[in-house]
């Protein structure tokens, strides 16, 4: 006899007791960052495909978080994967003061992508400890302590990245010494009464430089900016401010910070978000999007001048893993991947055609919806209670907003009373009007279409 194989009741039934086994295990032993513990997620993802994900029991998600706005090239691309499995059968890991291939070409692929004169890049496990040796270099460079940062910011949860953050996640963590911070342009909720992208601007270099000059120039190493702030509501900054940052910085021999942890690497439709805004930075902070987060990497690119100041002095900081080989491997393959399929090119014209138009769209159709911003593949949704008052829509109203879509097939990137809009750099089209039919449903559901 021929045999039957598996029954497909069986096979789903084995598959609802894998999720449930996770969802077990996970209560009992994981500690969840950022969470009070009785309350995590049950949501498994056991897999994913390009802009999708799944449990094991075959549930489907749209990926339009990018899991933490850092699966740019997309989930489980064969190359990257390839890549990776290859390094491994060759050398699973080094010391990061050996001299390894893969290091070597990850770095000369980075540093193409950056500004004339920037040759080296030192290699950490992430974006925070990026920032955290990034803000290391400008302190020894300088001989100066302050670092001064927006409010509205996140750096990362390491000690002087998470106190250069602006957010309420500083507030529990303030331990490090020397940050300052200021209001940084954010037109829709101005701390400066501006009326136009063209006084937010000046507004907020004026405050800038009173900050500056009140904190004393003399004591400042470096300003520290997310390129396109990202968790704080993917804020662009208006034209100009970035470049008129700079002029003050160098007036001052303050060295300049770009945090391109989660705006590098496509997601805004270039390379660097930085490149649209005629700003070159001292110190390019990069993670997430260099290699999709297949494997732990971020880094910092250094200008030539602060790399060359620790030829002969020795640079005091390391990571065991920093420049892993399997990272080191994910990283070309992801930017080659990148370049030949043209993935940062369709992730700017995805946000001029699909995206940005279909945002248009709901805000038209929706009250709740009191302003639409962002480029390439990334954008946000700010709900409001009343478009008048531009009051956020409660938390709780944001809660039944992400259930509504989660239940719909559509993984979301919820934060404060704003919907961010990230799917990786390679969505479709049509999946770009799948989700917009998904966000009009629920937005109606929740609040009505005018």
């Amino acid at each position: 006899m021929n045999d039957p194989g598996p029954d497909v009741d069986d096979v789903a039934e084995a598959r609802d007791v894998t999720d449930e086994l996770a969802r077990e295990l996970d209560r009992a032993h994981v500690f969840h960052s950022w969470s009070a513990q009785a309350q995590t997620s049950s949501l498994v993802i056991a897999s994913g495909r390009g802009c999708r994900v799944w449990d094991h029991a075959g549930v489907e998600y749209l990926d339009f978080s990018s899991q933490l706005v850092n699966v740019n090239i997309g989930h489980q691309h064969p190359a990257v994967v390839s890549a990776i499995r290859e390094q491994a059968e060759l050398l699973t890991t080094v010391a990061p003061a050996t001299v390894n291939l893969a290091r070597g070409e990850a770095a000369k692929r980075i540093v193409a992508r950056a500004p004339e004169g920037f040759r080296r890049v030192f290699f950490t496990n992430g974006g925070a400890d990026a920032n955290e040796n990034a803000i290391r270099l400008a302190r020894l460079t300088t001989g100066r302590d302050k670092i001064l940062s927006t409010y509205r910011s996140y750096h990362g949860n390491t000690g002087a990245a998470i106190v250069s953050t602006g957010d309420w996640r500083r507030v529990p963590n303030e331990f490090a010494r020397g940050h300052v911070h200021f209001f940084g342009p954010y037109l829709y909720r101005s701390e400066f009464w501006a009326r136009s992208a063209e006084e937010e601007c000046e507004r907020a270099l004026q405050h800038l430089r009173r900050v500056i000059e009140s904190e004393g120039p003399q004591t400042i190493a470096a300003v520290l900016l997310e390129t396109v702030p990202g968790t704080a509501g993917v804020l662009v900054p208006p034209p100009g401010y970035l470049a008129r940052v700079r002029e003050l910085c160098d007036r001052h021999g303050i060295l300049l910070i770009l945090d391109e942890v989660m705006a590098g690497f496509g997601r805004t439709g270039r390379w660097f978000a930085f490149d649209g805004y005629e700003v070159r930075p001292d110190l390019i902070t990069f993670a997430k999007g260099v290699n999709s987060g297949y494997v732990p990497a971020g880094g910092v690119i250094i200008d030539e001048p602060i790399a060359a100041g620790f030829d002969e002095r020795v640079f005091p900081g390391g990571l065991t893993y920093s420049g892993h080989p399997l990272a080191m491997a994910s990283i070309v393959a992801t930017l080659d991947a990148m370049a030949s399929e043209g993935v940062v090119e369709h992730a700017r014209a995805i946000g001029e055609t699909a995206i940005g138009p279909g945002l248009a769209e709901l805000a038209d159709r929706h009250e709740l919806i009191g302003e639409v911003r962002g480029e390439g593949v990334f954008w946000a949704m700010e709900l409001v209670a009343d478009r008048e008052t531009r009051e956020p829509l409660p938390a709780a109203a944001m809660g039944e907003l992400k259930a509504a879509l989660l239940a719909r097939g559509l993984l979301p990137f919820i934060q404060d009373n704003r919907i961010h809009v990230v799917p990786p750099c390679v969505v479709t089209a049509d999946e770009v009007a799948e989700a917009m039919a998904i966000y009009d449903e629920v937005l109606s559901a929740v609040g009505g279409a005018s």
